[in-house]
Parts: C-alpha cells; sequence; structure tokens
C-alpha cells in the first residue's frame, strides 16, 4: 500500500526541515511520497521545497501561481497523490507524522475515512478551543456525520474516496462529510497536538464565520442537492400560507374595523420582507449548485500551478 502524504505550505519555512525529518522517521519503512503544495509562499519555503524534492525522489513540490487557499492548495496535492491512501497534514509541526500508522491500522479496519481528534488540544482557549468546539457541534449535528474534530488536518482517506469528492471554496475541512455522500465509512482516533513552535498561525477568530456559511453549503449539499424542489417547495409553501394569512387580516380590518387597505403597512411590510429572504436564500443556494456544476461538469481545476519538482 502505498501512501501519499499531503502537505499545503504556506510561508512556513522555519518548520520545513524539521517537517521533513519527523516524516522521515515516523514513517519508518512505508512506501511514501510527500507532497508539499506551496500556496503563494512570501518567504524562502519554495527554495526549500525545491531542494527537498532534489535530493529525496520521494519528495514531489507544486508551486501555485498565488495564495489560492487552503482548500486549492489541499486538493492540488490531492490530485498528484499517487498513493492507495492519502493522509493531509499541516506544515508547522502541530501534527505529529508517529500518528499516521496509527491511522493506516484504523483505516485497514474496513474504513474509508479516519479523522484525527486532537483530543487535548495546545491552543488557546477563547480564540481556537471554543469557536472549534462550537463548530464541530453545529457541523456534526447539521451533517449527521459526528465528529469531535473536523478542523484536524491529519486524517487517512482511500484514494478511491477522495477522487469522488469534488474541492472548491472552503470545503476541505468538510471532507468526511462529503465522503459519506458517496458512502464512505467514517470514524475517528485520537492524535497528538502539539503547539506552534515557529512562524505565524494563518487561522483567526473570523473562520467561525466562513465554517458557519459553508456549512449551510454543505448541509444543502447534502440533503437536496438532487432534490432542490423539497427545500423550495418548503418555503414556497411557507411564503404561500404566510401572505394569505397576512391578506386575510388585511382584509378583516377592512370589513370589520374600517381601515383601509391602502392605509395598513402590514400586509406590504411583510410580503417584502418575506419575499426578499426566501429569493435571497434561493439566489445564494442556486449559486451554489451553479458553482458545483461549474467545476464538476466542465471539470475546471480550482487552482494553477507554476513550477514542480518530481511531479511526472
Amino acid at each position: 500500500m502505498k501512501l501519499s502524504l499531503v502537505v499545503p505550505v504556506y510561508n512556513e519555512e522555519e518548520n520545513l526541515p524539521a517537517l521533513y525529518a519527523e516524516v522521515v522517521a515516523g514513517l519508518g519503512v512505508l512506501d511514501w511520497e510527500l507532497i508539499l503544495v506551496d500556496d503563494g509562499s512570501r518567504d524562502g519555503s519554495w527554495p526549500l521545497l525545491a531542494a527537498l524534492a532534489e535530493s529525496d525522489s520521494r519528495v514531489r513540490a507544486i508551486r501555485l501561481r498565488r495564495n489560492f487557499g487552503q482548500t486549492a492548495a489541499m486538493a492540488a496535492g490531492f490530485d498528484a497523490a499517487r498513493g492507495d491512501v492519502v493522509v493531509p497534514l499541516d506544515a508547522d509541526l502541530q501534527n505529529d507524522p508517529a500518528d499516521i500508522p496509527r491511522l493506516l491500522e484504523k483505516l485497514a479496519e474496513g474504513y474509508d475515512v479516519v479523522s484525527g481528534w486532537r483530543k487535548e488540544r495546545k491552543d488557546k482557549l477563547l480564540l481556537r478551543r471554543l469557536p472549534s468546539l462550537i463548530a464541530n457541534g453545529l457541523i456534526s449535528r447539521m451533517t449527521g456525520v459526528h465528529l469531535h474534530d473536523y478542523g484536524c488536518t491529519l486524517k487517512a482517506y482511500r484514494r478511491d474516496v477522495l477522487q469522488q469528492v469534488n474541492l472548491y471554496g472552503e470545503l476541505h475541512r468538510f471532507v468526511p462529510a462529503l465522503a459519506s455522500m458517496v458512502g464512505a465509512r467514517v470514524t475517528e482516533l485520537p492524535v497528538h497536538h502539539r503547539p506552534r513552535l515557529a512562524g505565524v498561525s494563518k487561522y483567526g477568530i473570523d473562520r467561525t464565520l466562513r465554517v458557519i456559511l459553508d456549512l449551510i453549503t454543505v448541509k444543502f449539499l447534502l440533503k437536496y442537492a438532487t432534490r432542490p424542489m423539497q427545500l423550495f417547495g418548503k418555503w414556497g409553501a411557507v411564503a404561500f400560507i404566510g401572505g394569505a394569512i397576512c391578506g386575510a387580516t388585511t382584509l378583516y380590518m377592512k370589513l370589520f374595523e374600517g381601515l383601509a387597505m391602502n392605509r395598513n403597512p402590514l400586509l406590504i411590510l411583510t410580503a417584502f420582507l418575506l419575499f426578499s429572504g426566501v429569493n435571497f436564500l434561493a439566489l445564494g443556494l442556486l449559486g451554489e449548485l451553479v458553482t458545483r456544476t461549474y467545476h464538476e461538469v466542465q471539470n475546471k481545476p480550482i487552482y494553477t500551478i507554476r513550477e514542480s519538482r518530481n511531479l511526472d
């Protein structure tokens, strides 16, 4: 079984030598390749990646033309992977490569996805751990795939499952839920988590809002991607009933209270807000469907490669 490690890299110059050394030490005699994707770094990350690829044929380096984001960097690595199992991990050394054999053992039990669970996180409580706890609870509840730690990059995927999952936007954290759409068996395993010792974290509290917005997309894709009328039909029924009630109330006020319909703002305001909300929501979800069709039917990539090493 060949193993492909995929590592998105963005301004991680100080951590790369140690990352490579830990991968070599942690994977032992396993048949592996290390795919390092430079996502538009502005420091000296790319020269280091190129040097590693030159010195070790198991290292394959990809340099994107600009910073496309973590999802696109992961997608580039997934597309380049040649292994039967694909394992993404962070470049900041907070994931421990020594945990990878344990993930593979769990995968061998018949699972298609094994998600890492940072049971004892070394991040700050208010800025990272508490928002993550809330987000993981929401994601698990809305997707039906219950995991403690969707945000942990360290996961093991069977490659044939990943080939059926198309990534765009910032959906990389939802891959286990998306994999469940194609019937993948998903589980999780506690892994080590270490504090960042070098470099600067790329995550902030603003990601919580983005997670919530992406979660709406994933929920829609999981439940209504092939039957959108069941969603829009329900909203249409609610809107119709609400309009009927408002109309009946306005008519009652005219007939029994003598209030003219053109002097009653209730009907106009209610109808305007209700139908505006329905229209905006419908447009947003239809836009997601258009985006998904654009990438999947036309097979449009969400990244472009500037140069590479050992990619062929």
